[in-house]
């Protein structure tokens, strides 16, 4: 569900990244009022967006040959409310995009608008949704002298059933994730608990190690998301969809950015060590982030 960068014009992205601003400054509002109420918020919100991060690279096969993956932001909202959600996920993917190159920079805000607003007010399937229509506009609204699209070159009836059919299957997943987490954190009575130790957070940390662990099961699913793909891959499968096989001069001449870890990886470590490093440091940083935003304010 990630936007990659320059399958949206460079107006579509200023345009979300506007819409976005106002819904972030509400969010830590939101959220600061938590943080003054409930001591637990903070480490609550890194376990929050640890899950969002580590199940989003959790990749599924999905129908077309393609891969898709559950975000974690409906779980978020029913733990913590959807401000908090709207934050946490916002956070796991701002460092997806600019460590990891998963997701566009330009993009940030439209994939945020997406998983992390969407997502956890309405649903995974609205959110999926809320891309197709991104997408498929492109070609509407941004041709070349010629006609062709500039950008994404999917159109709605593609990327409309495309990508509802698919997070279809995959808000199935999101389901038992999040009903089997809930259910589990309700199973360790933290709402009872004034402050959160080491002690009652120990199962809630060791499930985290476990996904770590576990992440590189991602990269058996075979076959990229939709729409993630390269210039390349993406010319490659257009007439899968019947579509012109060309590809679009502002994907060609749009704005690179090369990631430290690009796809998790790290040079000169085996794949699978650097996914799982490359989640153990995402972690770590949730954690060391949310003390610094918020943790001072509290011990006041």
């Amino acid at each position: 569900m990630h936007i990659p960068e320059n399958y949206l014009s460079p107006t579509t992205c200023a345009a979300m990244g506007a819409v976005m601003l106002p819904i972030w400054y509400k969010a830590v509002k939101e959220v600061k009022v938590k943080v003054d109420t409930d001591k637990k918020t903070i480490p609550m919100l890194g376990i929050g967006t640890s899950l969002s991060f580590l199940i989003m690279m959790f990749n599924l096969p999905a129908p077309g040959g393609t891969s898709a993956h559950a975000v974690g932001a409906v779980l978020i909202a029913i733990l913590l409310g959807p401000w908090a959600s709207c934050l946490a996920v916002s956070v796991a993917l701002a460092m997806q995009a600019l460590l990891f190159g998963d997701g566009g920079i330009l993009a940030f805000g439209a994939n945020a608008f997406c998983m992390a607003v969407v997502m956890p007010f309405v649903g995974i399937v609205a959110a999926a949704l809320t891309v197709a229509v991104l997408l498929g506009i492109q070609p509407i609204l941004f041709k070349d002298s010629s006609g062709n699209p500039l950008y994404n070159p999917y159109p709605l009836r593609v990327t409309l059933p495309v990508m509802g059919l698919t997070h279809l299957l995959i808000g199935l997943v999101e389901g038992f994730f999040t009903a089997g987490v809930q259910e589990f954190i309700e199973r360790l009575n933290i709402d009872n608990t004034q402050e959160l130790t080491t002690k009652k957070l120990r199962p809630l940390l060791l499930f985290i190690l476990a996904l770590i662990i576990l992440t590189p099961l991602g990269l058996l699913a075979t076959g990229t998301a939709f729409a993630e793909w390269d210039v390349k891959e993406l010319v490659e499968k257009l007439a899968h969809y019947h579509v012109e096989a060309q590809a679009p001069k502002g994907m060609l001449n749009g704005f690179s950015f090369n990631a430290l870890f690009p796809d998790y990886s790290i040079a000169g470590v085996p794949e699978v060590l650097g996914y799982i490093l490359s989640a153990a440091s995402a972690v770590l940083i949730f954690f060391i982030l949310y003390r610094l935003i918020f943790g001072r304010k509290v011990e006041k």
